[in-house]
């Protein structure tokens, strides 16, 4: 099974958004969450977290930005694809991202 580093990348902060979100935005979005995780089942290794803005030399304001993460694993490229096929953060326009995570030589 390979493990993945999954960013969630937006147009907007993580904080933004919630910070414009009514209760029941806010409320519907936690729950198409939730009901992703529940469909992946086994694949979500660690749901993740939103993210504060991005920060760092060269980083703009306003600019594309990694708005959360989440930990996933599957036993392929195309089963991961699959599980990310129905997320709900493709639902407002958000790009997602999967790195593979690599063996550390000689561990």
């Amino acid at each position: 099974m390979t493990k993945y580093l999954v960013l969630y990348w937006s147009t907007q902060s993580a904080r933004d958004r919630m910070a414009q979100a009514t209760p029941e935005e806010t409320k519907a979005g936690m729950d198409a969450w939730m009901r992703w995780a529940r469909e992946a089942g086994s694949a979500v290794v660690d749901l993740g977290s939103p993210l504060g803005p991005l920060k760092g030399r060269g980083s703009e304001e306003g600019a594309n930005q990694i708005s959360g993460f989440s930990v996933l694993q599957a036993e392929s490229d195309e089963a991961l694809d699959a599980v990310l096929a129905d997320h709900p953060h493709l639902s407002f326009g958000g790009t997602i991202l999967a790195l593979e995570f690599l063996p550390v030589p000689g561990m």
